[in-house]
């Protein structure tokens, strides 16, 4: 099975590529390779940075083109962090006007609140929805994911929202909708619950 984590340039790839082979998925790969990206099994758009760099940089390479077949395609498709929020519509953040992937009709807003640091750096609790598939498998106790990250999703369909996350209001910190699957924190540094998560989409 070959799972592809795509490359265009951005995001923490060799780490997510890591965490796919600890938990036996040998045939994840990095790849900028359209082709390569398209005859694969399923695919995985990591992200650091902001939204609309992000964006620019997936259509300078036509990766946003490609992305977009491979959903419609009805594959697996996991999003990480900025990889996630531009599955959505707009956002708050940066130039004004850029578009996302719009997968998932939504904005990104960005954290407000008095006293609250911004960005949100290291671990916070998830509260997994009921029947989510991405809490397959999850070790036992209240689990928490290590983010990074000054705004986040909101879906306009409530049904997209596979987690939530309290930090000066509630949030989604992961989607499922359909064969795509997303989360704001990143698995790959998230321990046992990040591990369960790269090992259910691995399996779907």
């Amino acid at each position: 099975m070959k799972i592809a984590i795509i490359d265009y340039g951005m995001g923490n790839l060799r780490s997510v590529e890591k965490a796919f082979h600890k938990i036996g998925a040998a045939g994840a790969f990095v790849t900028s390779d359209p082709a390569e990206i398209f005859a694969s099994d399923k695919a995985v758009l990591p992200g650091d940075g902001a939204f609309d760099s992000t964006m620019h940089s997936l259509r300078e390479s036509g990766i946003d083109k490609i992305s977009l077949d491979f959903i419609a395609s009805g594959r697996p498709f996991l999003g990480i962090c900025v990889g996630m929020q531009v599955l959505l519509t707009t956002s708050e953040e940066g130039e004004p006007g850029v578009r996302g992937l719009d997968v998932v009709p939504g904005q990104v807003k960005r954290f407000t609140g008095d006293g609250l640091k911004v960005p949100q750096i290291g671990w916070n609790n998830i509260n997994f929805t009921p029947g989510a598939p991405l809490a397959h498998g999850q070790p036992a106790g209240d689990p928490m994911a290590y983010f990074l990250n000054s705004y986040y999703c909101a879906p306009d369909d409530p049904a997209d929202i596979a987690a939530t996350t309290d930090y000066g209001v509630t949030f989604c910190s992961a989607i499922h909708r359909g064969n795509v699957w997303a989360t704001q924190f990143h698995p790959e540094k998230s321990g046992l619950v990040g591990l369960a998560i790269l090992e259910s989409f691995s399996e779907v």
